[in-house]
């Protein structure tokens, strides 16, 4: 079934958070095989509006639009320190109330933490604004090393390209792991960043033997899941004592090496039993967690849901998202 996604439009909205809207709403991507999505840009007043980028951009949808929409997508609050109005912020506790999912990246989370909704609720922003937005709204939890925070309903991504990630997980989450794949294969993106904001914080590592070297054995990683391998033996193939592996690994990365590892698991595990009949065993096996019940634990524990039901649902899901299309 289709989806009736809205974006929120405010003064100063900037090109790159506009974009990431209808590149994932707004187009026509059936030829990917994908669903289409009903969609409509809208702001509190219709009627032109000024770019962060200087261009006048005419938009013909008010807040009424809202009051129909399954996804409410809130661009980036460039004026953080002007207060959304309350017609705003009711429409947006209205939305959620009925059903609707909330999503939001950068500074558009300032707004929906002034609605109340992120009041006892993990939430993310550009690191820059993290410590600004905890001490404005202290009832948020703010979490500013991750790329987004899912918490059910109510989405929250870092700044910039993170609202790509935002997306992306959002598409996963909803449609499954071969969906958002082919979308990402589309964008000539990642379907997933591993890590967190803290990689982008730091001043960019220089191209040395290290970071090379470094390179080629997450690759290998990538190649080798059902390996089992610890960070001694990922040490010795990068060259380096395990401390600096560990250390270079998370500048590069933003995770250390177990985390990095189990999440290509349980990536590689998702593409499994959506597009195959391998048997939970196999792929148990084939991803390096070695027995089902493990699989299951870390599936239950970081999907919610256990890898058989998780197969049931999205295979179902990707027919039904390319007859949307």
């Amino acid at each position: 079934m289709t989806k009736n996604v809205v974006a929120i439009v405010s003064e100063n909205t900037g090109a790159f958070s506009l974009g990431v809207a209808t590149e994932f709403f707004g187009y026509d991507c059936s030829h990917l095989g994908i669903l289409r999505f009903d969609f409509a840009l809208v702001a509190e007043r219709p009627g032109l509006i000024r770019t962060h980028f200087g261009v006048n951009m005419l938009i013909e949808h008010g807040l009424e639009r809202v009051r129909e929409a399954d996804v409410v997508l809130m661009l980036p609050w460039e004026t953080r320190d002007v207060e959304p109005s309350e017609e705003l912020l009711q429409e947006l506790r209205d939305a959620y109330d009925r059903g609707a999912t909330l999503m939001t990246f950068c500074s558009g989370t300032y707004v929906l933490a002034a609605a109340g909704l992120l009041d006892g609720r993990r939430a993310t922003t550009h690191w820059q604004w993290v410590d600004h937005l905890a001490d404005r709204y202290p009832e948020v939890t703010l979490d500013g090393d991750v790329l987004y925070v899912d918490e059910g309903r109510i989405l929250t991504g870092a700044g910039g390209a993170a609202g790509v990630d935002l997306c992306l997980y959002w598409l996963r989450r909803e449609y499954g792991a071969q969906v958002a794949n082919r979308f990402a294969r589309g964008l000539v993106v990642p379907p997933h960043r591993d890590g967190g904001q803290a990689q982008y914080i730091v001043s960019p590592l220089p191209a040395d033997g290290e970071s090379e070297r470094l390179g080629d054995v997450l690759a290998w990683m990538r190649e080798n899941l059902h390996e089992q391998v610890t960070v001694d033996d990922l040490a010795v193939k990068a060259l380096m004592s395990p401390r600096s592996f560990a250390r270079h690994f998370r500048e590069v990365t933003g995770t250390t090496p177990r985390a990095w590892l189990l999440n290509q698991r349980l990536h590689r595990a998702e593409e499994l039993l959506e597009t195959g009949d391998v048997p939970v065993e196999e792929i148990a096996h084939q991803v390096g967690f070695g027995t089902a019940a493990a699989l299951r634990e870390q599936f239950v524990r970081r999907r919610g849901v256990a890898p058989r039901d998780y197969r049931r649902v999205f295979r179902a899901a990707v027919p039904t998202a390319r007859a949307a299309g």
